[in-house]
């Protein structure tokens, strides 16, 4: 008689495997489990014995595969009643949760799985639904990044990310000194951003310090109406790029003035003139873009006030950087053009993000970097329906 036996793969003191049967080819393996009688029902919920059996019930539900066999198991149950709970439970097996088709272990290799491949990529691979793995790998997150983790926050980075047409937007936390994305939220409203803080305790808002963003009236109302006391920096990269907005339409106002042999000169010279000087290398565009400042009393303005905006984010001293500031307001206000002088009013509305700069010389950058991740993710996934899942996939990408 062979002493070969498969019970040592099913280390589950609660459940007895009682028969197995192979398909023809060998490529599905269906097991019975029943209750191991030896020990008495517990619930699932509190983990309390049961006063009473209520009722007999079975499922088949997915197991890890076996070689190349698909494992299948008859699962015999019984329902209890729990007096703690005040429910009728089903008993704990150690094998398989209530509401899902598969084994715990199985389960724990989807959603390991699940952290390198895609959703449909996994149902493939196991031969499952792809609804029951998102399941399963949504379960997981929801244990694991459900609930915020505020501790440690000094300094956020705070942005939002476009995630298909139609305005529709995520706003995106990151603590600033770990990389780590906090929390994600739909919309880019003030309520979406108060929502995050309202999370948070008294004593983890007190020790917040310093928050980087643009110029979005929504998250500064935020802000201030919930920590007023953190200091809100402004990035160089969105306020540089509103002024690259300006420039082209300085652009476009000086090429309709221009005559007809000067306008020769202004064609080519949009990207030209959103560029940093130092990347550009070839002569022959240099001297294009010599030419056209040479030509453009008004142009050779705009690209002075351009380098002296950038300048004002390298002064470490509040005093100082406030008279840049000055000093580049009017300049503007010497450039008869209405995109000018509204950005000029704009960045002296706002300069104490600025000044706060000098305090805490923090941008979004890194920020940056975490939204082009996840656009990747998003466009891995062929896009994702349910929001919330997707803001857990975000967590997990970010959190180590």
């Amino acid at each position: 008689m062979s002493s070969l036996s498969i019970t040592h793969y099913f280390p589950f003191p609660r459940i007895r495997i009682l028969r197995q049967r192979v398909s023809g080819n060998a490529q599905k393996a269906y097991l019975k489990a029943v209750p191991n009688k030896r020990f008495r029902p517990i619930c699932h919920i509190c983990g309390r014995q049961a006063t009473g059996i209520h009722s007999q019930e079975s499922r088949w539900i997915r197991d890890l595969d076996f070689g190349p066999a698909r494992v299948w198991i008859h699962c015999h149950y019984r329902k209890i009643v729990c007096a703690h709970c005040q429910k009728i439970p089903i008993e704990e097996l150690d094998l398989f949760d209530p509401y899902l088709r598969v084994t715990k272990r199985l389960a724990r290799y989807i959603f390991g799985l699940c952290k390198i491949m895609t959703v449909q990529e996994v149902a493939r691979h196991l031969g499952l639904d792809w609804k029951t793995v998102k399941a399963v790998d949504q379960k997981f997150l929801e244990e694991k990044y459900g609930e915020t983790e505020y501790q440690g926050l000094r300094i956020l980075a705070i942005d939002e990310i476009s995630i298909r047409k139609g305005h529709r937007y995520l706003t995106v936390v990151l603590d600033y000194e770990t990389g780590r994305v906090v929390w994600v939220g739909k919309d880019r409203r003030a309520r979406t951003l108060r929502r995050f803080f309202s999370g948070m305790t008294a004593k983890e808002r007190k020790h917040l310090e310093a928050v980087v963003m643009d110029m979005w009236d929504p998250y500064i109302l935020a802000v201030k109406s919930k920590v007023p006391h953190v200091k809100i920096v402004f990035d160089l990269f969105h306020v540089v790029s509103q002024f690259n907005k300006v420039i082209d339409k300085v652009r476009n106002s000086e090429y309709r003035k221009a005559s007809k042999a000067n306008k020769e000169v202004f064609k080519g010279a949009k990207y030209l003139l959103l560029k940093n000087r130092g990347y550009i290398r070839k002569s022959k565009v240099r001297q294009h873009l010599e030419e056209l400042l040479q030509l453009n009393k008004v142009i050779n303005t705009v690209m002075i006030l351009k380098d002296k905006l950038k300048h004002i984010w390298t002064y470490r001293s509040r005093t100082w950087a406030e008279k840049a500031i000055e000093e580049w307001c009017r300049l503007a206000h010497t450039i008869d053009h209405p995109s000018i002088r509204k950005f000029a009013k704009t960045l002296w509305r706002y300069r104490y993000g600025i000044l706060n700069h000098c305090d805490y010389p923090i941008h979004t950058g890194r920020l940056e970097g975490v939204n082009n991740k996840i656009k990747l993710i998003k466009r891995k996934a062929y896009g994702f329906h349910d929001l919330r899942y997707f803001s857990l996939k975000i967590i997990q990408a970010f959190t180590n």
